[in-house]
């Protein structure tokens, strides 16, 4: 479930086929840079109600559904 809402949301917002995406998807492969990844954070915040801890783990898809599914 909340692989498949991060996977959509990350689709949605560059604009490719999110069969693309897996969990062992590098962020860099999808060409998101630090800045991409702070406006992320913040729409799934807003998306699952929840406050995200940036750190630099959030490197893959995957480092992003572990951190939201502690959370909620």
């Amino acid at each position: 479930m909340v692989f498949e809402k991060v996977r959509e949301i990350l689709a949605s917002y560059k604009d490719i086929d999110k069969e693309e995406i897996s969990l062992e998807t590098e962020l860099a492969e999808l060409n998101i840079d630090s800045l991409d990844v702070v406006e992320l954070i913040m729409q799934l915040e807003q998306e699952f109600d929840i406050t995200i801890k940036f750190d630099d783990d959030i490197k893959t898809v995957g480092s992003i559904v572990e951190k939201i599914q502690a959370l909620v």
